[in-house]
């Protein structure tokens, strides 16, 4: 099903009843996970005061950000948010938060830097979010921002030998499948600028997420990865991309 991102209504975040999300998917998914702490090394400050994750579930990521003074997690399911609470307790530099990413409790300017990964593939309109994800940011702080790739080298194979009616160009989201989507890279443009956010660089990731090669020596893969992520990011070959922005104040 494609999808008009500028007609969709906003989705809420994806929410889960039990750690299986934790424990059965990411578990089975460590090509993934590493692919997405190597851009997000590449391009999140090493250093910095208050930081914002939003989607952070049970804090997957969460020791990606020892550099930072202060860190909320925020999430919408209250089973992730009360594990992520039990594993980060020891740690008073987190804050971790049930709520909406749609509505965010902190007034305008409250962070210096904001990460939202694996999220905007639950909204069938990017803006709304991104839009939230600027407001909190201050002037000069920075996003790095994950999101699902419509234009990706396997879609584009596939609109070619007849695979799939949609075409991967197009500025409409792609529904995959329910409340999960694919973005045009062009949509995720617009939003940020509209957001009064700059890009400064993109990185291309999961580069190798196809059967055949996912055979190979995993760490293999990954060296392969934080090689190729950062030239090929502004061609998009991959199915996800990340984003670094910066807030201009303007927006």
């Amino acid at each position: 099903m494609v999808t008009d991102s500028t007609a969709s209504p906003p989705q809420p975040l994806a929410t889960y009843e039990d750690l299986g999300y934790r424990d059965v998917f990411w578990a089975d998914r460590t090509y993934e996970d590493a692919c997405d702490r190597v851009a997000l090394r590449a391009l999140l400050p090493a250093t910095g005061g208050r930081l914002i994750e939003v989607g952070a579930g049970f804090g997957r990521l969460a020791g990606e950000y020892a550099g930072f003074d202060e860190v909320v997690l925020l999430d919408s399911s209250d089973v992730h948010v009360a594990a992520a609470r039990e594993t980060l307790s020891g740690d008073p530099r987190f804050d971790v938060r049930l709520g909406d990413a749609l509505a965010l409790p902190f007034p305008d300017g409250s962070f210096d830097a904001a990460v939202c990964v694996r999220v905007l593939h639950h909204f069938g309109d990017p803006a709304p979010l991104i839009a939230e994800l600027g407001r909190v940011l201050r002037p000069g702080g920075v996003l790095v921002l994950e999101y699902a790739n419509k234009r990706n080298l396997k879609s584009i194979a596939r609109r070619l030998f007849g695979g799939q009616s949609w075409s991967p160009f197009g500025a409409g989201a792609v529904e995959y499948k329910a409340f999960h989507y694919d973005h045009a890279p062009v949509t995720v443009r617009r939003a940020l600028r509209a957001a009064g956010m700059r890009r400064e660089r993109q990185r291309a990731a999961s580069l190798f997420r196809v059967p055949a090669l996912r055979k190979l020596p995993q760490g293999l893969l990954i060296k392969a990865e934080a090689i190729l992520q950062e030239p090929l990011g502004f061609t998009t070959p991959g199915p996800s991309v990340f984003v670094l922005a910066r807030k201009t104040g303007r927006g």
